[in-house]
């Protein structure tokens, strides 16, 4: 977990929220939804982006709380 932000990882009791770059999680969930739930309002806070993980551990959605720019460069 390279990318800045929080991700929603699987663990073997239920979802983990873990800050990127750390070792600890934040918190644990039974139900991912719970950790998706907690890691968005976590993500808002601190303006950074969601990293959603599924069951294999390959990130499948990604959301940006951050200050993107509006209209996109490009």
């Amino acid at each position: 977990m390279s990318k800045k932000g929080q991700h929603v990882v699987p663990s073997s009791n239920g979802w983990k929220v873990r800050k990127a770059g750390s070792p600890r999680a934040s918190s644990t969930h039974g139900t991912q939804k719970e950790a998706i739930e907690t890691a968005t309002r976590i993500a808002r806070n601190q303006k950074t982006e969601l990293y959603i993980h599924g069951r294999d551990g390959r990130i499948r959605e990604r959301n940006s709380y951050g200050n993107d720019p509006y209209p996109p460069k490009g």
